[in-house]
């Protein structure tokens, strides 16, 4: 499959990795998170988030998640649950569970505090400089 522009897929989507802190949502991604994902929405029924809170570990091997899944899970490391498929709008049933909001969630997946990262987001978010390329050194 070609893209607009005549690249092959793979090849236009790989590119995107040259880009601090960017992850693409592939389909590979999709179908190596998806029962990351499913369990992350599994908690929008209160019964579930209970028995989550109670025993996380036990609740997470309800699931068929890799063991580095598990460990980003229970770490709350989101950065690293994107790079293990999860999705950010599935993940923020976790982040909801943990009495957190999106906007707090999300500023653990920066070097900030989330009064620092509130700041930066209202005053335009981060810049673009030096977050281009990866290879290219800008």
């Amino acid at each position: 499959m070609n893209t607009p522009a005549g690249k092959n897929i793979h090849e236009y989507i790989a590119q995107f990795d040259d880009i601090p802190g960017t992850r693409v949502y592939t389909a590979a991604r999709a179908r190596a998170g998806y029962h990351l994902n499913q369990c992350a929405m599994s908690l929008m029924k209160p019964e579930n988030r209970e028995r989550f809170k109670a025993d996380e570990r036990a609740y997470l091997l309800e699931w068929p998640m890799s063991p580095e899944q598990r460990e980003a899970l229970l770490a709350r490391d989101y950065n690293r649950m994107l790079e293990l498929g999860g999705n950010i709008y599935f993940l923020a049933k976790l982040i909801s569970t943990d009495g957190l909001s999106v906007a707090q969630g999300v500023s653990t997946m920066t070097d900030m505090s989330f009064p620092e990262y509130q700041a930066m987001m209202a005053a335009g978010g981060r810049s673009p400089e030096g977050q281009r390329s990866i290879q290219g050194g800008y």
